[in-house]
């Protein structure tokens, strides 16, 4: 016979979202991982609040979110709350109980500045990579670094002249899209800023591309396993590849061995293969012989490593189309470089932690 709906509820039930989600499922070794984590970083969480007062939302559980957030393409907080609601799955990763309403989205901003003062980001990326470490998935000699555009959450209108005169301040009638017209005009980082995000710079990548208010994001990654080793975001200039890469490289263990760095052209200038000698590294960069001479020679290229290094050095392309793409990081979310040099750590350590539970799966 035909069945009907039944929509009478269910007055008592025993079911809990562990029981919802399939024993299979790929998110459960993510959580075991995540677990670990949190777990070493407890003396911190209890070092940012305080002994007595109302309970607040547990970190863990904005962490938790953070990474969900990252893994399902949520482009916004208030959208990840609304879900939460109803995802059963969701409730089970934050560890919340079926009938629990979500928190807040102004749970996350509230908190946000706390997390930022306590360096909790950067805490969680490090409690990542040691991780990946502990499993011997990560390459202590061999690196690559580079580095990519994040556009900013300010559109070109907001690019106004810092002295607050001129005729780009003439926004027309109240209400409604102003029409500018910057033609003939010059702008640049130097006499203009946005009024929206102070921390965005003017920046294009070559000469055939447009100009863009943005950051840069920079990463380093290890060469056995292509994690990320080391994640930055800083403003957008000529020179950001470079010298963040020298400071990336700068923050990495001390070793006695001799160890190198790939990188693509950009990267092949005397002075930036000056640094990485200075730093203990041997500068695996690809050559720029375009109407000039290579800061490298065959005294580098000749060997089979430096080939190699070429080879494994365009993996760095991965992590930053994940980011871009599943990350909804193309365009940037937040207001200010603190801002989203956290949410950037924390989009490389999600992108970790999917790596090392699939290497887990591989090898398990």
């Amino acid at each position: 016979m035909r069945g009907t709906p039944d929509r009478q509820l269910a007055l008592l039930s025993s079911l809990s979202t562990e029981d919802l989600i399939p024993a299979e499922h790929p998110i459960r070794r993510i959580r075991v991982v995540v677990d670990t984590v949190l777990a070493s970083m407890d003396t911190s969480f209890e070092a940012m609040y305080a002994t007595s007062g109302r309970p607040s939302v547990p970190p863990e559980q904005l962490l938790k979110a953070s990474v969900l957030m990252a893994m399902y393409s949520m482009r916004s907080e208030r959208a990840f709350c609304e879900r939460l609601n109803y995802d059963m799955l969701f409730k089970w990763f934050l560890d919340l109980p079926i009938d629990a309403a979500s928190f807040d989205a102004s749970t996350f901003s509230k908190n946000r500045q706390r997390l930022l003062d306590a360096d909790i980001a950067d805490e969680f990326f490090a409690a990542v990579v040691r991780q990946a470490k502990l499993r011997r998935y990560m390459s202590s000699d061999h690196f690559s670094v580079d580095g990519t555009l994040l556009q900013a959450w300010a559109s070109h209108k907001s690019f106004k002249p810092k002295d607050d005169s001129g005729s780009d301040n003439n926004e027309g009638p109240k209400g409604r899209n102003s029409e500018v017209q910057w033609h003939g005009q010059k702008r640049s980082n130097d006499t203009h800023a946005s009024t929206t995000d102070p921390d965005a710079r003017l920046y294009r990548k070559s000469n055939n591309t447009a100009a863009q208010l943005c950051y840069a994001g920079h990463l380093l990654i290890e060469h056995r396993s292509a994690l990320i080793a080391d994640a930055e975001v800083t403003a957008a200039t000529g020179f950001a590849e470079r010298d963040c890469a020298i400071d990336m490289l700068k923050r990495l263990p001390k070793s006695g061995r001799r160890r190198t760095v790939a990188g693509d052209k950009n990267y092949d200038t005397k002075n930036f293969v000056k640094d990485v000698r200075a730093a203990g590294f041997t500068p695996h960069v690809a050559q720029n012989n375009t109407n000039r001479r290579s800061a490298i020679d065959a005294r580098t290229t000749r060997h089979a490593g430096y080939t190699v290094s070429q080879r494994i050095r365009k993996r760095v392309e991965e992590p930053f189309g994940w980011i871009k793409t599943v990350g909804q990081g193309r365009k940037v979310r937040y207001i200010g470089n603190d801002r989203n040099r956290a949410w950037f750590k924390m989009e490389a350590a999600v992108y970790n932690l999917i790596r090392i539970t699939a290497l887990d799966a591989a090898t398990g």
